[in-house]
């Protein structure tokens, strides 16, 4: 399904850093492939390297029926970046030695290693000259990235009542969900091929369906009247977009964030009053500091526990 790449320059790249890449990659395809609730990208810039690739008339491994309108996108390693096909339809910028651009990852580069970005050849003269074949680059992942349009849905060849299998575009962060109900039905989990499409191997019936769709950020939006149309790309008005700045809970805020009331709560003894002062309560407030040292050693695992679970993505 991928373009043809049979003359890229990425080949005289690649070398033996694929063996290397298949290794590394496994705990990012641990952490990112399938249906499962997966974390965020990361969006620090990274520094890498950008080869350049034709489609010639196939389709990239993410299955989108055409490339993007202004030619510009990016093949990501198979067992790393592109993680089973999670990367498919989101963004990344790159920066090379003439300029910088913005791609869409649309297809797996299965020899890339990490940091390796096989770019269009559009995109690649924009930041550095054809000639050179491989540019050194810096690139990162684009949070919320505008989209030329709404989600739209495409429903693969083959699917039926039994067997159904759609594919989702213009979202542009990661997804973690992709939900199916049949008229009448309620929404049952569908699991994220490596080609990019979502199956229910049970099929949903005959339509029309209601496809609810959330990102990893917690972003969600559901599109209804989604007939079983094969092989037509279905667009709706639906956007998926939103936050992608996860807020700190406050139950995670720490003691040591909270400005102490050391001072206040220690006035000097009145010489006219003969009434001393309640010990116990200026000797606690005036420690707040030693006292969360002294109980951070059984508090700590907990807390941690609990921002661990507070910045879990919601897949709902």
């Amino acid at each position: 399904m991928t373009g043809s790449r049979l003359f890229s320059p990425r080949w005289l790249a690649a070398g033996g850093a694929v063996v290397l890449a298949a290794v590394l990659g496994v705990t990012l395809v641990l952490q990112n492939s399938g249906a499962a609730c997966a974390a965020p990208p990361s969006t620090t810039a990274k520094k890498g390297k950008a080869t350049y690739f034709f489609l010639e008339g196939t389709l990239g491994n993410c299955s989108f029926p055409s490339p993007p309108a202004d030619d510009l996108y990016v093949a990501l390693g198979q067992h790393n970046q592109y993680s089973n096909g999670a990367a498919c339809g989101t963004y990344i910028d790159v920066a090379g030695p003439k300029g910088k651009t913005r791609v869409k990852v649309i297809d797996s580069c299965p020899e890339c290693p990490a940091g390796h970005l096989d770019l269009s050849l559009t995109a690649f003269k924009k930041i550095g000259a054809q000639s050179a074949g491989i540019i050194p680059i810096t690139y990162r992942t684009v949070p919320g990235a505008a989209v030329p349009g709404p989600i739209s849905v495409r429903v693969k060849e083959g699917s039926s009542q039994y067997w159904l299998s759609v594919l989702i575009d213009n979202h542009s962060n990661q997804l973690s969900s992709v939900k199916v109900a049949g008229k009448g039905g309620s929404f049952k989990n569908a699991s994220r091929e490596d080609f990019n499409y979502w199956t229910l191997p049970s099929g949903a019936g005959n339509g029309p369906f209601k496809v609810k769709i959330t990102d990893v950020y917690g972003n969600s939006v559901t599109v209804s009247n989604i007939k079983l149309s094969i092989g037509k790309t279905q667009k709706t008005t639906a956007k998926l977009g939103g936050s992608v700045v996860r807020q700190q809970p406050e139950s995670a805020a720490t003691p040591e964030k909270k400005k102490p009331a050391t001072k206040k709560a220690t006035p000097k003894p009145s010489k006219t009053s003969a009434k001393p002062q309640p010990v116990a309560t200026t000797t606690a407030a005036a420690v707040p500091l030693l006292e969360s040292a002294t109980v951070a050693p059984t508090t700590q695992p907990a807390q941690l526990d609990a921002n661990l679970a507070a910045d879990t993505p919601r897949c709902s």
